[in-house]
Formats: C-alpha cells, sequence, structure tokens
C-alpha cells in the first residue's frame, strides 16, 4: 500500500503541470481581420487556447471591453474596437482567477497578409514563395493608398494590406501560377508611380526556418558560464547599486523594447509570472507576446534572455535582473501577421509608433549563391535575387523613414550565421545596411584557454557560423540556455548570433534608461569605446577574413595610438557600457 501511495503522489506530480497547462488560458494568435485598410473601426482575430463556456472579459490597457464587442465561434474570437476611444496596449483575458498571456494590440495602421498554405510554390530556386499577395512601393510624389487603387483597378487586383508610413500597399493578384505572376509584376514593375515590387518569399502561417549550421558546430556545455564573457553579472549588481545610490540616485527612465519574434511560451517557469496585468501596480518587466507551444522556440530564447524570470532555471532576463532598481521595461514580442519580411517592417513600424526605442532583429536573410568564407555556397535563410531586390527598396525605405521621423531608434540585427560576410549589400540583409540607427551583432564563445583573465582577447573565439567583417560592430556571447516547462531544469544550449543580439539590445536599453538622452551614433560610441576585444591585431589590414567587426579605433581609446586594443575587433563589456552611459549624463561630447 505505501508504495502504491507513493506511485500515485509521483503521478499526479508529473500530470499537474500538464493539467495546469492544459486548463489555462492563452492567446496563441492575434491579427487584424476584415477591412486591413480601415483606420478607424478595426476587426481583430483572436485564437484562444482554454475558453471556458463563459465569455471572459478583455482587457485593453485600463479599459474593459464591452461583451458587445466581441463575438465568439469556438476557440476564434472577434474583436472591434474604435480607434478614436483606445490606444495601443496590452489585451489581455480575464476568466475567474484565470488570466491570459497580455498580447501588445497596436492599432497604427501597419498590417499586411499571410499567405495560406493553398497560395504559396516552389519557384525555380526550390524556395517558396507567395503566389498571388505581392507589395508595392509607391513612389513618395504619389499619395500611396490612392495609387495603388488605381493600380489595383487597372490590374483586377485588390489592395489588402499596407504599411502607410513607407507608403508601401499590398495587393491581391489574379494569377493562378508564378508564370502569371511574374508576368504581371513585370508590367506592375514598369508603372512610374511604383519604386519596386516586393515579392514575399517565406513559409505560409505558422512554418519557420532554422539557421541550422551547415556543419555540426561546438557548443558549451550547459554549465559554461559563457555571459562572464560580456560581464553580465557585474552589469546587473552594477545597476542595482549605482541607480539607487545614496548620494547621487539616478531616476531611470522606462524604456519600450520591441523584439521581431512569433511568440513566447508563457507555461515556462521563465514567464510565467507574466500572465495578466502588467505593470500591476509597481514598476516592472513586462512581456506582451502570443503564447507558444514549446518552451525552446526562437521567441522564447530571444525573450527570455531579455525578460526571463530568475532562479526557475531554463535562462535568465538581463532587464529583469535590474527590476529593483530600474522603472521597469516593456518587453514587446511581436511580428504582425507572419508575413515574412514585409511583416517583420510592417511590425516594425507600428512598434516604432508605439514608443518602442530599440528594436531587436534577430533575424536576416542570404541572397541565393552567397558563399562563406570557405567558398561554399550558403543553403540556409536564402531567398531569390527577385525577392532580395524588392527586400533591399523596403528596408532602405524603413530605414530613410526611421531617420527623418524617428532619429533616436536604435535597431540591433544579428549578424547572420552563414560562416560569410555581414557588409556585402547584395548578398546579406539587413546587416548590409549603413546606417547610424542599424547596430550589428556577431558572435563569440568561449575558448578552452582556462588561465586567461575576462579581458584578455584570447579569453573567447568567435563563433565559426558567425558572419564576419567590418559591418559587424560588436560581437557578444552567441550561447544561452533556452527556457523549460520544468521548473530548476537547466535548458538544451542554443547558439547563433540571435542569441547575441538580445545582449547588445538589453544593454542598450539599460543604458538609455539612464540616459535617454542618448543618439544611435552616441550608443555606438560608448558600447565601443567600453569594449573588450577578441582576436589578434592585424594593424587593420586583418588576413584570411579575420575582421570581426570593424577595427577598434584609436579614437575609441582617448586617441593613444599605441593602446593594446586598437586594430582588434570589439567585445561586449555590459558593465562598462553602463558605467560610461552614468558618465554621459554629466559630459557634453
Amino acid at each position: 500500500m505505501p508504495n502504491r501511495v507513493v506511485l500515485s503522489a509521483l503521478v499526479m506530480a508529473v500530470l499537474c503541470p500538464l493539467a495546469n497547462a492544459q486548463d489555462a488560458l492563452r492567446i496563441q494568435s492575434l491579427q487584424r481581420c476584415g477591412d486591413l485598410l480601415a483606420g478607424e473601426k478595426q476587426e481583430w482575430c483572436l485564437q484562444v487556447r482554454g475558453l471556458g463556456e463563459a465569455l471572459p472579459k478583455l482587457r485593453l490597457g485600463e479599459d474593459t471591453l464591452p461583451a458587445a464587442a466581441v463575438q465568439r465561434s469556438g476557440d476564434t474570437l472577434r474583436l472591434q474596437l474604435n480607434s478614436n476611444e483606445h490606444r495601443s496596449a496590452p489585451l489581455w483575458l480575464e476568466d475567474g482567477t484565470r488570466a491570459s498571456n497580455p498580447v501588445w494590440l497596436s492599432l497604427h495602421r501597419s498590417h499586411v497578409l499571410a499567405a495560406g498554405p493553398d497560395e504559396v510554390a516552389k519557384n525555380m530556386d526550390g524556395l517558396t514563395t507567395y503566389v498571388d499577395l505581392v507589395s508595392l512601393l509607391i513612389e513618395e510624389s504619389h499619395d500611396g493608398l490612392d495609387e495603388a487603387r488605381r493600380l489595383a483597378k487597372k490590374y483586377d487586383a485588390k489592395v489588402v494590406g499596407a504599411i502607410p508610413p513607407l507608403n508601401v500597399y499590398q495587393l491581391r493578384l489574379p494569377v493562378k501560377d508564378l508564370t502569371e505572376r511574374d508576368a504581371l509584376v513585370l508590367r506592375i514593375g514598369n508603372e512610374t508611380s511604383v519604386d519596386a515590387v516586393v515579392v514575399e518569399e517565406s513559409a505560409p502561417e505558422r512554418g519557420e526556418e532554422s539557421e541550422a549550421a551547415r556543419k555540426p558546430a561546438r557548443k558549451p556545455e550547459k554549465n559554461s558560464e559563457e555571459w562572464a564573457a560580456n560581464r553580465f553579472m557585474d552589469a546587473v549588481n552594477y545597476y542595482q547599486r549605482r541607480i539607487p545610490a545614496g548620494d547621487s540616485p539616478i531616476e531611470a527612465e522606462r524604456i519600450r523594447v520591441g523584439v521581431i519574434e512569433r511568440n513566447v511560451d508563457f507555461d515556462a517557469p521563465d514567464f510565467a509570472d507574466y500572465l495578466g496585468a502588467c505593470p500591476d501596480g509597481k514598476p516592472r518587466t513586462c512581456v506582451y507576446a502570443r503564447d507558444a507551444d514549446k518552451p525552446d522556440n526562437h521567441g522564447s530564447t530571444v525573450a527570455g534572455i531579455l525578460a526571463a524570470h530568475w532562479d526557475k532555471g531554463g535562462n535568465t532576463g538581463f532587464l529583469r535582473g535590474m527590476d529593483k532598481a530600474s522603472n521597469g521595461f516593456d518587453v514587446i514580442v511581436e511580428r504582425n501577421s507572419d508575413a515574412g519580411i514585409t511583416a517583420n517592417i510592417a511590425a516594425s513600424v507600428n512598434l516604432v509608433e508605439d514608443g518602442v526605442r530599440v528594436l531587436n532583429w534577430s533575424w536576416g536573410i542570404h541572397r541565393v549563391g552567397t558563399r562563406n568564407v570557405e567558398g561554399d555556397e550558403i543553403d540556409s535563410l536564402v531567398r531569390s535575387g527577385i525577392a532580395m531586390s524588392g527586400y533591399e527598396e523596403l528596408l532602405e525605405e524603413f530605414f530613410l523613414w526611421l531617420r527623418k521621423e524617428h532619429p533616436d531608434v536604435l535597431v540591433i540585427n544579428s549578424a547572420g550565421n552563414g560562416s560569410s560576410y555581414s557588409g556585402r549589400d547584395e548578398y546579406r540583409l539587413p546587416s548590409s545596411f549603413i546606417t547610424e540607427q542599424l547596430l550589428v551583432v556577431g558572435g563569440h564563445q568561449r575558448s578552452k584557454k582556462e588561465e586567461v583573465e575576462i579581458d584578455d582577447p584570447g579569453y573567447v573565439v568567435k563563433r565559426n557560423s558567425s558572419n564576419v567583417d567590418m559591418r559587424v560592430d560588436i560581437t557578444a556571447a552567441a550561447c544561452a540556455q533556452a527556457s523549460t516547462h520544468e521548473v530548476d531544469a537547466t535548458g538544451d544550449v542554443h547558439c547563433g548570433t540571435s542569441y547575441a543580439t538580445p545582449l547588445v539590445t538589453g544593454v542598450v536599453a539599460a543604458m538609455l534608461s539612464i540616459n535617454p538622452d542618448l543618439q544611435p551614433e552616441q550608443v555606438r560610441m560608448l558600447l565601443r569605446r567600453s569594449a573588450m576585444t577578441i582576436g589578434g591585431e592585424y594593424d587593420f589590414e586583418p588576413m584570411d577574413a579575420e575582421d570581426l567587426t570593424a577595427p577598434i579605433l584609436p579614437s575609441e581609446r582617448n586617441y593613444e595610438l599605441s593602446d593594446k586594443d586598437v586594430g582588434r575587433s570589439a567585445r561586449l563589456d555590459m558593465q562598462k557600457a553602463l558605467d560610461l552611459a552614468v558618465q554621459s549624463r554629466d559630459r557634453v561630447r
């Protein structure tokens, strides 16, 4: 009998977390539906797991939405909102004691459609491409919507989506296959009012590509302290002590961070306490995201590096560690409709208009035919020439708009994992763009040298798969532990520049919370002035593609030509970067 009791207890211990996850209320999808061009009266569709018989309360920021504004069909809720009566805010559900994950609902106008499984095809390069959905970049001298509608009428198409600040409008073409599409794209592209036609190449709806390495790559052990190479813990400790310092306290600013990812698993202990209202009366870090099925997905790991709960096993969030001293951070995980690169840009535009200061872009693409440093073709995350040319125009328009309308916003982008070059604009996007509002991050991992100090260049080595060259601004630890469903469990190690990028995003957000007046070029300067080094010293002429980042210049070392760091590549020092941000409050540069 005692054995049976023990066995029953063990079974219950195993099944309870599963039961809790099944009973949980989770928003899995939130997208604009109906007429995407409608500005005032908007319709939103939610896919929800765990709905009971009664309709739950819908909360949008401080407002409770009336039941009359919601229609239910099974697990789908259809919500009607008037944009004049509300503003962008987190949306969540409440059903008795249960609260769902909060998802950011942006009432701005940039929304595009994703293709369904029957609306894509394989092109000649073997890549999945949208058949009848394309986006037009209209010349700025024209009213974008009027011109898009004129062209749609001329070619028997329909305007179905838009990114109005960029004068981009999405059309559904009257075509049945790629031959018809390409012929019509050629005709539309010759219109004098059309700057570019963006052809989307990505999997339909939920498909997600992985940056799988071409060759098996060495991963550090689970207990390897990769983040020590960037002084992660030193930075958290410095922030916690310096912000409330008795003699000269700093009033930290609340900073909004946008993370262009699909979703986050709120059933993982790393994110479980972000459910419901946040902030809930006290300043703290908040996470707004759609719910994922698995804890070790790309979005959970990237967002976790910023915001995961401490001491729960799995990941550890940099910004979360500052909650006792900071005024909190808003981490908004958003990817619009999942329509590839076009949706990434639509989401980014909405987030910037909603007040985001830092955007985390842990994504990028290569052109078909791109070769790595060894001369082999890259076969992961590639796009055709026609798609790349459209993306390049779209990204250029985004950064021109950013410079003109939001010059204080900074985009942090991963260099990529193709063992290739980040700065070749004909082969790699978006990291090849030259603008002060784009910081590019490469990846490193711990070397096998045991006895060297942290600030020694030999403490780390470039991760073999990381893209390189002088367009990379700084490197950071490429490996992190994923979240898990078990409390105190050690997550699997995931590696890539995708996970180096949020380390830089986190420290930039913390720097801006200390001094919100910092401009993008000043942030880059402080990051590189504070940086430790990686790699050899090459007198600015590295051989064999060993220019891991732009070399550290004498101007970044007090104009000391003989400084030992000059000519080497830059490695993130999170603690010193925060220290320089504090000093910048009192200095005129």
